[in-house]
């Protein structure tokens, strides 16, 4: 057949292109479109019940805050719903601004005042959560701004203080202008109700964002013993202390301080995920039994006693979160440290303290279980002439690709590591001879089919124990004078 016939007969099998029609309402018909429609459909329906659900537990928090608005409606020292929007607005972002909205809104059109003044309240609410979180993405490493303690002052700084000054302002200007509050009290009720919400996104953010980052559990059995044993014992201190548990908490000591060593406690063996589960735990309990009469602050009215407790537990939230991160920065750097202290920066191979400490080891474990083990050592041919000729960089992505020629041809137990300028070392555990040269084959091998760079090329020295040495110093200089021969031998070829 000609080819001018198959062209002809494949036509025939070629569809035509679907053309999309509109139906009369003017949707398309086309079924392609359907999974796209189902999914944002379906991307509404959950959008729509995550603001429902978060309007609910605000509600909830806002109706609790509210039970605790002693002396001026809608200004309460205990405002748990500041940290729920701000942890909702850095998790979820600022499309779920409705449920902040409706949730403060009805809390408060169902309490106390009008439709107007739960409207300016509802705004202020909602304004704070955003602008916190403004500040945090901006300023705090947003979701991350736990991690590291210059960023917990940022977000004490910034979202609990600064934020929280512009519900307060809306909010108690909101009542005065409704006449549920005397301008004489106009200060007095500002200062209750933006401590409130500062103390409230101080205890309950961190809380939220950081289990909400990281929910996972993974404790082994002593990790677990020793939680539980820090949970009992820290509730039976705050129960003593602020819940009447024993005759003297009831006379109002000022025993507060027994809590503080379990913070530090928690800021060293946990983190910063169980600090912040504490600090909630110390405010629930404590804010129970200074209502009720118990513990160091119930020395005066509620309103007055339920001031002086937020002030101390914000100050303890604080100082808690940032000890906790300072820990998990010192242990980080740390980690780095230690790294560093037997890692060859360039290649990532292990350095010569490493090397040797290894070495000494298989030597010990070699004289114990009386089996063998080989020691590499490998030498850049012409590195010198590289760096001279094509720069250090050159020289540099060369001694890379040899330490990549290594590593890829060792096993996982084996030890590779660099020595010096241009030499490397290998620890073979278990290995004789003949495996020795099969992976000086592969080495060779690697490198012979690389094709990045120039050409590089490596002699090798080995020496098996106890055959060539049985200690250290015998055993590397074994090794060091069969490499010698090896580069004396590829000179004169």
């Amino acid at each position: 057949m000609r080819k001018e016939e198959i062209t002809e007969t494949s036509k025939k099998f070629i569809a035509p292109p679907k053309i999309p029609v509109a139906d009369s309402a003017g949707f398309s018909s086309n079924t392609p479109s359907e999974p796209q429609s189902a999914h944002e459909a379906s991307r509404s329906i959950q959008t729509i019940l995550t603001v429902a659900g978060l309007a609910a537990v605000y509600f909830v928090a806002a109706k609790l805050g509210l039970k605790l608005a002693f002396v001026y409606p809608s200004a309460s020292s205990v405002w748990p719903g500041t940290g729920i929007a701000l942890a909702a607005f850095v998790l979820l972002g600022s499309r779920v601004w409705p449920a902040i909205f409706l949730g403060a809104f009805f809390a408060n059109v169902t309490t106390a005042g009008s439709g107007a003044t739960s409207l300016g309240i509802a705004i202020g609410n909602t304004l704070e959560g955003l602008v916190g979180a403004r500040f945090l993405d901006r300023f705090a490493n947003g979701r991350n701004a736990f991690d590291r303690a210059q960023d917990i002052l940022k977000f004490a700084f910034l979202a609990a203080t600064l934020s929280t000054v512009v519900s307060a302002t809306i909010g108690v200007t909101s009542l005065s202008m409704g006449n549920f509050i005397q301008s004489k009290d106009f200060t007095s009720a500002w200062f209750t109700w933006w401590l409130g919400d500062a103390i409230g996104s101080i205890l309950l953010t961190p809380l939220l964002v950081l289990w909400s980052i990281n929910p996972r559990i993974q404790w082994n059995l002593s990790q677990l013993f020793e939680r539980v044993l820090f949970l009992s014992l820290f509730v039976l201190v705050n129960a003593v202390v602020f819940a009447g548990l024993i005759p003297l908490s009831k006379e109002n000591y000022p025993l507060e301080f027994l809590c503080v060593p379990f913070f530090i406690w928690s800021a060293f063996r946990f983190g910063q995920r169980e600090t912040a589960a504490a600090v909630v735990v110390l405010g629930a309990v404590a804010i129970w039994g200074t209502l009720h009469g118990y513990g160091p602050f119930a020395t005066r009215a509620s309103q007055e006693s339920l001031l002086l407790l937020q002030c101390f537990m914000g100050v303890i939230a604080v100082m808690s979160l940032v000890l906790s991160a300072l820990v998990v920065e010192y242990r980080r750097v740390e980690a780095q440290l230690r790294s560093l202290a037997v890692t060859d920066p360039l290649t990532g191979l292990s350095n010569y303290r490493k090397f040797i400490d290894t070495l000494d080891g298989e030597i010990r474990r070699a004289d114990r279980t009386q089996r063998p083990f080989a020691v590499l050592f490998v030498d850049v041919d012409n590195l010198k002439l590289i760096n001279d000729r094509l720069g250090h960089i050159i020289g540099n992505h060369a001694l890379c690709r040899v330490a990549n020629a290594l590593r890829g041809s060792c096993r996982s137990i084996d030890t590779v590591a660099r020595v010096g300028g241009d030499e490397f070392a290998i620890i073979l555990p278990e290995g004789d001879e003949d495996a020795a040269h099969r992976v000086a084959a592969r080495i060779d091998h690697r490198l012979t089919d690389e094709r990045d760079g120039p050409p590089t090329t490596v002699s090798v020295g080995i020496a098996v124990y106890p055959i060539d040495g049985d200690r250290t110093e015998s055993l590397m200089s074994a090794a060091d004078s069969a490499l010698y021969e090896a580069k004396r031998r590829r000179r004169l070829t």
